[in-house]
């Protein structure tokens, strides 16, 4: 390995340090929500999406597991009346244990968040065989709410496939109307968390394109293996 390749892998694990506490910080503080005039959203999924576009899918999706290891953490230790559906430690409304289904919905959702903005920004660049700011822009804004609703559709999506009637207990509300409640939060949740992370991605990754150089990118990220 030359030393330029070795400079470019230290600088890719700091980074994902950063990250990583970035993710940790906004999980078990309030800095991870968003107050708007309604509801209230969050942007945990943010340094996902934005390691995904700069450090690569592999590195993209160790920060998932991170944000998916502590929504299981803090519905352990601080449950609420849906945390059966994030923790296989909490008892399913019904049922005196609870499911390892938690463990799916927990995981498998925010680590592809850390891996399909990656490829979303890749396919739209492949429009462009020159270096393209603007198409680099577009991709990167693209990527962001398409990592922000993956994690909404496939979180709820799993939800109502799997704990339909305990999801309904929870809530009170016939079992008929779950899917049009469960739709109502991903349009009422997931387009102002889209927002959001399409505001801050986009020129927090064209800073760390500026400040990596136009040598680095997530191409090479791609192929490395986290050694953090």
């Amino acid at each position: 390995m030359n030393i330029n390749k070795r400079k470019d892998k230290v600088k890719d694990q700091v980074i994902l340090a950063l990250f990583t506490a970035i993710v940790l910080l906004l999980a078990f503080t309030p800095i991870g929500l968003i107050d708007l005039p309604i509801i209230k959203a969050t942007i945990l999924h943010v340094p996902v999406i934005i390691g995904s576009v700069i450090l690569g899918p592999k590195k993209g999706a160790f920060l998932g597991f991170v944000f998916g290891l502590t929504s299981i953490i803090k519905n352990t230790t601080a449950p609420s009346i849906l945390s059966f559906a994030f923790s296989p430690f909490i008892p399913v409304l019904g049922l005196d244990k609870g499911s390892p289904w938690a463990v799916v919905i927990c995981f498998i959702p925010r680590i592809l968040v850390g891996v399909v903005p990656y490829f979303v920004v890749k396919g739209i660049e492949k429009f462009s065989k020159k270096e393209n700011k603007g198409l680099r822009a577009v991709g990167t804004t693209v990527a962001a709410v398409v990592g922000a609703f993956t994690n909404t559709v496939l979180v709820m999506g799993m939800i109502y496939l799997v704990f339909k009637e305990p999801y309904a207990a929870a809530n009170n509300i016939p079992v008929e109307t779950v899917l049009t409640v469960i739709l109502g939060v991903v349009g009422t949740n997931g387009v102002p968390e889209a927002i959001a992370a399409a505001v801050i991605t986009t020129p927090v990754c064209f800073a760390l394109d500026k400040a990596l150089g136009k040598k680095k990118t997530a191409e090479v990220a791609a192929g490395e293996d986290i050694i953090v």
